[in-house]
């Protein structure tokens, strides 16, 4: 009797259901390594918003000096139910908003001509780099006398921020384009237009998006500068009424606001670079 050998063949279904399943589950593990990164990066405010809260209640400093996060909270909620807070941060927004695509905008637009023509380099480029290390505080009171103190000086204040960040890495993104990739298009028979968006383009979108990330920041410091110095709303006018009035719980208030909403849009654009350069195999640490 002869012995007959049987090959099993997994059906499609099943294949699919397997895949599924292990699909699954490296979502799975991928959010519960999410979900722990959080809560290590969250530790150590929670542990600082703690002892702070205990060290108020317990006498070790003058609420005046330094109110404890139960009393900047209950600021928080008067503002809210006021709605206050919602107005001042609706305009703070539309600054920093307004600014930015103005000044970014400007610096892609120049980082691109002077990236791709030479003789633009050598007429903008020193120009440039010299305005570029001018600090803020530096060249607001010239801003100021020239523009007054309304909504013209803010912009421009936050536009010049936001623009060199989106210059300088548009610039040097382009320019640090592998010479070899032009040889392949060379071979390829590549017209201008075809080197531009698909070599060089998509070659320098790492350093754009860099300059993004860094212009968004930017714009966001600009903000602040502009509305501490002088300003009837936003939530820099909070901060400065705060100070006014020895309110320091509204102080806490802004400077809060500033940081969370910076971190917020900053999360946003790395969230942007993530998934337009997924093709990317970068270090992770």
């Amino acid at each position: 009797m002869s012995n007959v050998i049987k090959v099993l063949k997994p059906s499609a279904s099943h294949l699919e259901r397997t895949a599924s399943t292990e699909l699954a589950a490296h979502r799975a593990k991928l959010l519960q390594g999410k979900l722990s990164d959080f809560a290590v990066g969250s530790l150590i405010p929670v542990l600082v918003l703690v002892i702070w809260q205990v060290a108020g209640d317990l006498g070790w400093f003058a609420r005046e000096f330094l109110p404890t996060p139960l009393h900047i909270a209950g600021e928080f909620r008067t503002l809210i139910v006021s709605g206050e807070l919602t107005d001042h941060l609706a305009i703070s927004l539309q600054r920093a908003a307004v600014g930015f695509l103005i000044g970014g905008s400007l610096g892609l637009l120049f980082g691109f001509l002077v990236g791709f023509v030479q003789k633009l380099e050598f007429m903008l480029d020193p120009s440039f780099q010299m305005l570029r290390v001018i600090p803020h505080l530096a060249i607001a009171p010239l801003i100021i006398l020239w523009f007054g103190f309304g909504e013209t000086s803010k912009l421009v204040m936050i536009a010049s921020g936001s623009f060199f960040p989106m210059y300088i890495n548009t610039f040097l993104g382009i320019r640090s384009v592998d010479q070899k990739l032009f040889d392949v298009a060379r071979v390829l028979n590549f017209n201008r237009a075809q080197q531009i968006f698909r070599l060089i383009l998509p070659a320098s979108l790492p350093g754009i998006l860099l300059g993004l990330r860094l212009s968004v920041a930017i714009s966001w410091l600009g903000l602040v500068v502009a509305e501490l110095i002088g300003s009837q709303a936003g939530i820099g006018f909070l901060i400065n009424f705060g100070k006014q009035t020895s309110t320091t719980e509204l102080i806490f208030v802004g400077v809060i606001i500033f940081a969370v909403i910076g971190k917020l849009v900053d999360s946003l654009v790395r969230l942007l670079e993530s998934r337009l350069l997924s093709w990317r195999d970068s270090f992770q640490g």
